[in-house]
């Protein structure tokens, strides 16, 4: 695997997402969208594309909006072919939030039908939450998960959509849910921002696009979790998305 990590105008998890890449076994190039918008070739020399957390155009005009628009109308065609030769794309926290309001969550025609919003507590949210795993869904990264912790750090992570109509018709494409210890649905504060559906993570019908509020790059390390010191916890959860997307392509 050898994924491009997208970075520039307020990106600022690249450095723990190349980690995360190379640590599963892959390769990783962190490269300025300015570069990839002047020679939109190199997307060619990459099977991955990684767009990282952060805070793009500091959420001015909404979270992920001017990132998604300069991707959607400066490298749309280029993305087609990417999405054509079943390559991967990841966006995690902010990078989510471009894939699904570029239009390429929940479906990859770039249109947007969802949205990532402020969250309900009308605050940032920053502290560990539970995920739970939907092992019916296609998702390339998440093969054999069950659950995960994961550090949440947003303030527009609330996932929704017009109508209850759209969420029956995603169906196994949600990916995460925010849950409590016990793994039951819950609401705030185990839901950070009041998601439609406890809705943490999705993906396309292919299961090869995927974007998730949560940070599993920030749970790179044991140590990096504060319950690591109880002894239950033997390896960073993060890190078996990336090794899942190694994986694919081997």
């Amino acid at each position: 695997m050898r994924a491009l990590v997208l970075t520039g105008y307020g990106i600022n998890c690249e450095q723990e997402s190349k980690y995360c890449v190379e640590k599963a076994g892959g390769r990783a190039d962190i490269v300025h969208l300015n570069r990839i918008m002047e020679n939109p070739s190199m997307l060619e020399n990459y099977n991955m594309l990684f767009v990282p957390g952060g805070f793009s155009f500091g959420d001015d005009l909404g979270s992920g909006r001017v990132f998604a628009n300069k991707m959607k109308y400066r490298l749309r065609s280029q993305l087609e072919e990417f999405i054509k030769q079943k390559k991967l794309i990841l966006g995690i926290c902010n990078g989510f939030q471009v894939l699904v309001k570029m239009g390429l969550l929940p479906h990859p025609d770039f249109r947007q039908t969802a949205s990532l919003i402020g969250n309900d507590s009308g605050k940032f949210e920053d502290r560990w939450v539970v995920l739970r795993a939907n092992r019916e869904s296609p998702c390339i990264f998440t093969k054999g998960i069950d659950y995960m912790l994961a550090p949440v750090r947003h303030g527009e992570g609330k996932f929704v959509v017009e109508n209850e109509g759209q969420l029956v018709s995603l169906k196994n494409q949600i990916v995460f849910q925010y849950t409590d210890p016990d793994g039951k649905l819950a609401g705030y504060p185990h839901n950070p921002n009041g998601s439609m559906m406890n809705i943490a993570g999705i993906c396309d019908k292919s299961g090869r696009i995927f974007g998730m509020m949560p940070h599993p790059e920030g749970f790179n390390i044991i140590q990096n979790c504060p319950y690591w010191t109880r002894g239950k916890i033997k390896e960073p959860m993060g890190l078996a998305l990336f090794r899942n997307a190694v994986e694919y392509f081997k």
